[in-house]
């Protein structure tokens, strides 16, 4: 059974940071791409960011860029979101997501690429 589990959503002030973690169980981490998403209330799902399997490729959505950072720890199983400078618009359920496919090719950005989700975290940021 394939498990991704996030954490470290919360509740932040405008121009405050927070650390996302997905934990990924019951795959073999590092032959995914991993990705994360948001979705607001009434809004598409939207890919935010994109690392492959080794994590030496990154991609990012041009909202984000320069303010969120992905990672991930291969050792762990883990994946990770900085993010930076948050704004009060970026509030949103965020899911990691793991795609079959090692790398950030193609449409990594469209949820119908990706094959395994996560419950998601909430990320609520304040004016």
């Amino acid at each position: 059974l394939v498990e991704l589990v996030e954490s470290g959503g919360g509740s932040v002030e405008a121009g405050g940071s927070l650390r996302l973690s997905c934990t990924a169980s019951g795959l073999t981490f590092d032959n995914y791409r991993m990705v994360w998403f948001r979705q607001a209330p009434g809004k598409e799902r939207e890919g935010v960011s994109c690392i492959d399997w080794s994590g030496v490729a990154t991609y990012y959505a041009d909202s984000v860029k320069g303010r969120f950072t992905i990672s991930r720890d291969n050792a762990k199983n883990t994946l990770y979101l900085q993010m930076n400078n948050l704004k009060p618009e970026e509030s949103a359920m965020y899911y990691c997501a793991a795609g079959a496919s090692g790398y950030c090719s193609g449409s990594w950005w469209s949820p119908v690429a990706s094959n395994y989700w996560g419950q998601g975290t909430q990320v609520t940021v304040s004016s």
